[in-house]
């Protein structure tokens, strides 16, 4: 059955689809219900965390001696990818105890370097896939009031070859795909419908007499701003730009917005040192080099500088800075270099500053702009 559900971009309507780590859930609630029932589900469906209800048929479900199969094929929807159309197949077993364990099989990627999602060595499978899969395990446990122990292993036919079309070799991901997503959907999008709605959401802001604005990327950005690291007015409005750092300092100028706050993770915005303003991997990387580049300003030896060449993560060229005691002033460099591109960029016309955090460390600090920003919005909020 189709995936209902549409968004309108650029003018056309595309149809969004659910990521690789919906697909696992659901597929691990289809073998566990196999397993503990000895039937086979005709469907099977789960509410993501973005709220929306998925709801699929279970593909080649098997009992093979104590071991349950079903699958479910990724359906991206309209922004395809090199895993869409995968089939992504989960085994539930029993096993000792009360806990629900997860692992990874073929076509699954193990981590083997570290800064990522899982420690090294673990499997691929993320966080939010992995919360997924145990909730939607558990659920079937519940109704049919089984508390005993499940294994669930989760494989991707064809996952590996599919991999070495994507940035896991880069990234330390070796022998598979990722398992992930953040809100369990896929919401398709072109570069020019992204840019687009952008521009939208800042004209219709400035329309309500907005002049500060806070821009972050998306998803790991608000999250951030909602647990209150941060002490900023609410009234202030936020938009996403994505990886568009450039076109939404443009758009934010053309509507004659005054201020704004850039809000995002260290992977992304420390390419804002280097003046790079379209922050995808597509288009320009240089985490490391920038990395390597501000450490060498602050004094790192050779060696240093070569794992931080090699790190394949923003939080693992962190861990490195740390253990030598210079996380803070090659930050310090960073920040700096990221304010004098941003002033360059911005103009006179547009007061800026970015704060920086890490899923990991949390805030990591503030340029000069930011700080002043933060300062006066916060002295405007409580006169």
């Amino acid at each position: 059955m189709p995936f209902d559900h549409y968004i309108q971009a650029n003018g056309k309507r595309l149809r969004c689809g659910y990521t690789t780590g919906t697909c696992a859930a659901l597929a691990a609630q289809g073998a566990a219900r196999l397993l503990l029932t000895g039937q086979a589900p005709e469907t099977v469906s789960l509410r993501t965390p973005k709220g929306w209800v998925v709801e699929v048929p279970v593909e080649a479900p098997r009992l093979e001696g104590r071991t349950a199969f079903c699958s479910v094929t990724k359906d991206g929807g309209d922004d395809i990818d090199v895993t869409h159309g995968l089939s992504i197949t989960a085994a539930v077993t029993r096993q000792p105890g009360a806990d629900i364990t997860i692992r990874g099989g073929e076509g699954v990627g193990r981590v083997t370097r570290p800064g990522l999602d899982q420690p090294v060595g673990e499997w691929a499978i993320n966080s939010v896939p992995r919360r997924m899969i145990l909730e939607a395990v558990d659920s079937v446990r519940a109704a049919l009031d089984e508390p005993g122990g499940l294994l669930v292993t989760i494989s991707v036919p064809g996952g590996r070859e599919a991999a070495k079309k994507t940035f896991n070799p880069h990234l330390g991901v070796e022998g598979g795909i990722s398992i992930l997503g953040t809100s369990g959907i896929v919401e398709p999008m072109s570069v020019q419908a992204l840019v687009d709605t952008m521009a939208l959401e800042l004209r219709q802001a400035a329309g309500q007499g907005a002049r500060r604005v806070i821009l972050t990327p998306g998803n790991y950005g608000s999250d951030f701003l909602k647990n209150g690291a941060l002490p900023l007015p609410e009234s202030i409005p936020t938009v996403k730009c994505s990886n568009f750092v450039g076109e939404a300092l443009d758009a934010a100028q053309l509507e004659g917005f005054q201020e704004a706050l850039l809000v995002g993770h260290i992977g992304k915005f420390v390419k804002l040192a280097g003046g790079i303003f379209n922050t995808h991997s597509r288009w320009a990387d240089g985490r490391a080099e920038l990395f390597c580049a501000h450490a060498a300003l602050c004094g790192v030896d050779r060696e240093t500088a070569r794992a931080l060449m090699d790190s394949a993560t923003a939080d693992r060229c962190l861990e490195i800075l740390a253990e030598k005691g210079l996380r803070e002033p090659v930050l310090r460099s960073l920040l700096s270099a990221i304010q004098r591109h941003l002033n360059r960029r911005a103009g006179e016309g547009l007061r800026t500053g970015v704060v920086l955090f890490s899923n990991q460390y949390g805030l990591l600090g503030l340029t000069q702009g930011a700080k002043e920003i933060i300062a006066a919005w916060n002295t405007q909020a409580n006169p």
